[in-house]
């Protein structure tokens, strides 16, 4: 009935405007009734989410007008397709919206048309914001919009047929209340969730408005789930524009997002929320992991709709009778099931309270009780305490081993989390995903631990699965390739970690974007690779933009922005710059003593590397006690062949070589390749970087023949680019320059590291 132009303002405000003016020829009565209508239902509203009015009047042909706030968006869905919104992101959009409508019931006015198209998302201050628009056949309920009389003509529908509800449906009525505006709203966020609507939109607009009628009323809609299922191979796309999978979205559906959109489209108006606040209410208790209002109806309810619809069926056959036997069937089989649950929550009641005894004071009889004793209790009752509920015990083990694992006690974490694998194999089978999660923890332990090859084997089990069953780009998927960048990283393989963490930086930035924690992560990582290779210059980029993104996402403190920082600290050491680097180490230091306590095992390495820069500035006399505590901590936490335990020992035996203390350097660096030659192999980098300081000891203490043998072995067994090439320049060498030996190496350093480029 109207046309909407963009339109320039001028006096007294210059701005963007919408102008609906009647179209030339439809200036009817009724039509003109029902713009005034619109007109003053807008006026009567205050709401950021509704579309604002700022001027009306009459145009020079004698045709009415309004000027109302230009929202330069789309509509909802298209914005959350376009930007790939996830589902929490859509609910979050979603519930603005349904206080707007609130607003508009709260001031007597109901909508009537509450579909996508008449919400549109534009950007506000950088954050999308839904704004509703369109009041053409809004309905008053508590005073008259317009002194000329709006009337609807008989066999008319008033409203979208997909959108509508019910008892909108039924043209002779005119009993429409607030409650029809729920029913469009849970209609739009079946939509938002499944990407289809419940009943398809072609059928409805190729019947007549009998069918319609009949359908909106009678027909029960899918649930979300089950009509995700039913799109077939469409499924696969709308679970990509959510920036999930089919199945992970399957998953978030079931459950409490399978009933919320049920219960606003409920047929019985009694049934649905009882208001929009409501609605919004219901959907902030979801995404605060709260329980809903909306719950499955009571199977008496349904058999009484059952009964209503299908009325002479019923009762011209005995299919009654077996309809309750079935029905006595279902309650015997939902009693069993609560017992059940009673008796699972019995166990777990029993079990935490136990847990927490340990905390009476008639137990802890005056000491202080940590929450690490309490941890440790249950930890050591959990095996006989829940017994009879393996899935609950394996539930807890798994939670227990990796809150151990993140306070860095690998042996606690490595226990519970094999037990946790074993019961989840037998119980749920090998290629259930709560097993896989169990076991993709377990190999971060073992990786924790010093066993990469483990951790590695676990890894590409579980990763060989995940692809398989949820796809290359699963969250779960990626987040084992994470894993498995890291593991071969350590194993000293840093070709294959940088082609990992490029892949997965790319995949991240295309899938979640440059600011989520993943694609940080992903960048923070190779940012690590790169330096381990001699890039600093790109290493370091990765690393500065890695930690303004943590910082102003994640916050100052959070562990990742830390770990970025580190990174980063260790780049510019490795360039040089050990002042900057100074200033950053003692900076991250203070936090991890902070927040993880002096023995954890990242605190630990904030020390070492801080011991590692004292001695590239030449103050062995401070860097020396900070070694030595470092390293005594890590023998007793970590143990004596930890790879954190032997970089402390290589660096406190080159103190010791600078200080001219030739002979317990050349002990202490030994020691420290025996050990790395058992445990990580003679083609490891790190024996390869250990025979490199013997040489250099060597060299100092005048014996060449054995520096020399030393440095080719190196060479041939993998010693890194930035240090073959540097051998030259290396001032503890100095002493065999003059030997004609020592120029046929260097000319087989530089071919070894020629040949190593070309490989690559």
């Amino acid at each position: 009935m109207g046309s909407v132009y963009l339109a320039q303002q001028e006096d007294p405000i210059r701005r963007r405007v919408a102008l609906k003016l009647i179209k030339l020829g439809m200036d009817t009565h009724e039509v003109i009734a029902r713009f005034e209508s619109e007109r003053q239902a807008l006026a009567l509203m205050d709401h950021p989410n509704i579309a604002r009015v700022f001027d009306a009047g009459i145009s020079d042909h004698g045709r009415p007008y309004f000027v109302m706030e230009y929202v330069p968006g789309v509509s909802i869905t298209q914005y959350c397709d376009e930007y790939r919104l996830t589902t929490r992101q859509r609910l979050e959009l979603f519930r603005p919206v349904c206080m707007a409508i609130h607003h508009a019931h709260q001031k007597g006015i109901i909508h009537r048309d509450v579909k996508p198209s008449n919400i549109l998302v534009g950007s506000v201050d950088g954050q999308p914001t839904p704004k509703i628009i369109d009041f053409g056949v809004a309905k008053a309920t508590n005073q008259r919009l317009t002194e000329k009389t709006v009337f609807t003509q008989f066999g008319i529908l008033i409203g979208t047929p997909e959108y509508m509800s019910p008892e909108q449906a039924e043209v002779t009525s005119m009993d429409i209340d607030a409650t029809s505006d729920i029913f469009s709203l849970g209609v739009v966020l079946y939509e938002l969730l499944v990407g289809a609507l419940p009943f398809d939109a072609a059928t409805l607009r190729g019947v007549g408005y009998d069918e319609i009628r009949r359908i909106l009323r009678e027909q029960e809609p899918p649930k979300p789930t089950t009509r995700l299922h039913n799109l077939g191979a469409r499924a696969a796309e709308v679970a990509r524009r959510r920036r999930t999978d089919v199945r992970s979205l399957e998953r978030q559906l079931r459950g409490d997002l399978d009933r919320i959109p049920m219960k606003a489209m409920e047929k019985e108006r009694s049934r649905r929320y009882a208001s929009a606040s409501e609605f919004a209410a219901d959907i902030a208790r979801y995404l605060n992991d709260e329980p809903v209002l909306a719950g499955p109806p009571s199977r008496r309810y349904q058999l009484r709709k059952f009964i209503r619809r299908h009325r002479a069926a019923v009762v011209l056959t005995t299919g009654l009778v077996s309809l309750l036997a079935l029905f006595a069937g279902i309650e015997a089989v939902q009693l069993r099931r609560i017992t059940r649950e009673r008796d699972r929550a019995d166990h777990v009641t029993s079990f935490f309270t136990s847990m927490f005894k340990v905390a009476d004071p008639r137990e802890a009889r005056g000491n202080k009780v940590t929450a690490r004793e309490i941890l440790d209790k249950a930890s050591n009752d959990i095996g006989a305490g829940l017994a009879r509920d393996p899935e609950l015990q394996a539930q807890l083990m798994h939670l227990m081993g990796s809150v151990y694992y993140n306070l860095g006690i690998y042996p606690r974490a490595h226990s519970l989390l094999t037990q946790a694998v074993e019961i989840r194999r037998r119980n749920l089978g090998p290629e259930h995903l709560e097993t896989l999660a169990s076991i993709q923890e377990l190999a971060n332990v073992l990786a924790g631990e010093d066993h990469p090859a483990e951790a590695e084997k676990l890894c590409r089990e579980v990763l060989g699965i995940r692809r398989r069953v949820l796809g290359d780009e699963a969250p779960d998927t990626l987040r084992s390739l994470n894993t498995m960048g890291r593991i071969v990283f350590d194993e000293g393989h840093y070709a294959e970690a940088e082609k990992v963490f490029r892949q997965l930086r790319e995949i991240n930035l295309r899938r979640l974007g440059p600011d989520h924690p993943d694609t940080l992560r992903s960048m923070n990582n190779l940012g690590i690779v790169l330096d381990q290779e001699g890039h600093y210059d790109e290493a370091e980029e990765l690393h500065r933009r890695a930690i303004e993104s943590d910082r102003r996402v994640l916050g100052p403190d959070h562990p990742e922005t830390i770990h970025a920082m580190d990174s980063l600290a260790n780049t510019l050491d490795n360039e040089g710059h050990y002042i900057e680097s100074e200033k950053l180490e003692r900076e991250v230091l203070g936090i991890r003593q902070r927040v993880l306590g002096p023995e954890h095992q990242d605190t630990l390495i904030s020390m070492t590397n801080l011991g590692l820069t004292l001695i590239h500035m030449g103050q062995d006399a401070e860097a020396k006690p900070v070694l030595h505590h470092v390293l005594d901590l890590q023998r007793r936490v970590l143990g004596p062949e930890h790879h954190d335990t032997l970089h402390s020992m290589s660096r406190l035996a080159n103190i010791m070589a600078h200080q001219g203390r030739f002979a317990e350097a050349e002990k202490m660096q030994q020691e420290t390749l025996d050990i790395r030659r058992r445990v990580l192999g003679p083609e490891h980098p790190d024996t390869a970087a250990s025979k490199y300081n013997l040489a250099r000891i060597a060299a100092q203490m005048g014996r060449p023949e054995k520096a020399m043998a030393l440095i080719r072995d190196a060479l041939d067994h993998g010693l890194d680019e930035p240090t073959a090439l540097g051998i030259e320049q290396d001032s503890d060498l100095k002493s065999l320059r003059r030997d004609p030996r020592f120029q046929g190496l260097s000319a087989y350093a530089r071919g070894r590291v020629e040949a190593a480029a070309k490989a690559k």
